[in-house]
């Protein structure tokens, strides 16, 4: 099978390269960045380039059976701060990205949307997908709106969809410098002995899925032939000051906590009820999240001994 991972070089997206060139598909890689020096990249058909650019599109789409889309040009913050910048670089970007599809016959595509902000501030807790969406950020806006275009171009009988909606991922390999993915900033603050900065009083609740998890997910939920939509979380909350403690305990820092005011587009609590993927797929989430800040922090610490023994 020839697959197009759009993102192929972002942290989920170069996991998800990995899976599925080990089991053997064709993988062909479009983003806006040089691949990664990290990663294994050989068998890989890698182009850098833009999702909304048609002569991109021209190169990565001839052949393909599949497109995982999971690139995006913002993230929250920056979305609501420029939000007609998030409606042009995703949401018309994709509508570019699905009209090339059209024109070459390809109709299975995999979509990740986001399980912590289509929901707005929910009714009941955990999520499930049927719950109704309300997003309060221009982020979340966009997601749900490229979603509802998905399901109007599966009824016009073109395009097979399946939607993931993840929760927070981390895991080995993740940025620690980034304004995302607070498991990965937490750690990488510890790993230099500096402290965080928390918005709102540390009470915000959030689920946290392991990155292998997520790849098992997908990788089921494509394959499956459904054009479903799939929460992809633990399952299980967890609060930024509880996320703190853990990682004092797993790192032995004193990780020292700044609280700022809390931010509008930030919901309060998201947990996802992932019963459908478990019934559905035959999916179970196995990494909790004491033993996954584990494995990211070997990670961590192997990577820095080995960039202390390359600089010695």
């Amino acid at each position: 099978m020839s697959v197009l991972v759009i993102g192929g070089n972002g942290f989920i997206g170069s996991r998800l390269v990995s899976a599925l060139r080990s089991r053997g598909d064709e993988v062909v890689v479009l983003d806006r960045y040089p691949a990664r020096p990290d990663m294994d990249w050989s068998g890989v058909t890698y182009h850098v380039g833009n999702f909304h650019d048609a002569p991109a599109l021209d190169q990565v789409l001839s052949g393909v059976d599949a497109v995982y889309h999971l690139a995006s040009c913002t993230v929250p913050s920056t979305a609501d701060a420029d939000p007609l910048a998030d409606i042009q670089g995703n949401l018309a970007g994709t509508h570019h990205l699905l009209a090339a599809m059209r024109s070459r016959g390809i109709r299975r595509f995999c979509y990740f949307s986001s399980g912590g902000t289509v929901y707005g501030n929910p009714d009941v807790v955990p999520v499930p997908e049927t719950h109704p969406l309300r997003p309060i950020s221009s982020y979340g806006i966009v997601k749900v709106a490229i979603e509802h275009y998905l399901a109007v171009f599966e009824r016009q009988g073109w395009l097979d969809p399946v939607v993931i909606r993840p929760s927070n991922p981390y895991g080995p390999g993740q940025a620690t410098g980034g304004i995302q993915g607070a498991v990965a900033v937490f750690l990488g603050k510890a790993l230099a002995g500096e402290g965080v900065q928390i918005w709102g009083g540390g009470e915000t609740i959030r689920d946290y899925i392991f990155i292998d998890d997520l790849i098992d997910l997908t990788l089921r939920a494509c394959d499956s032939g459904r054009n479903a939509v799939f929460n992809a979380g633990s399952g299980k909350g967890i609060s930024l000051n509880e996320l703190c403690a853990c990682i004092r305990q797993v790192t032995g820092s004193e990780l020292p906590a700044a609280y700022q005011d809390g931010r509008a587009f930030d919901v309060r609590e998201v947990v996802l009820d992932v019963t459908l993927a478990c019934r559905e797929l035959g999916w179970t989430p196995h990494t909790d999240i004491h033993a996954g800040i584990q494995r990211t922090w070997r990670a961590m610490k192997a990577h820095e001994a080995h960039q202390a023994g390359m600089d010695g």
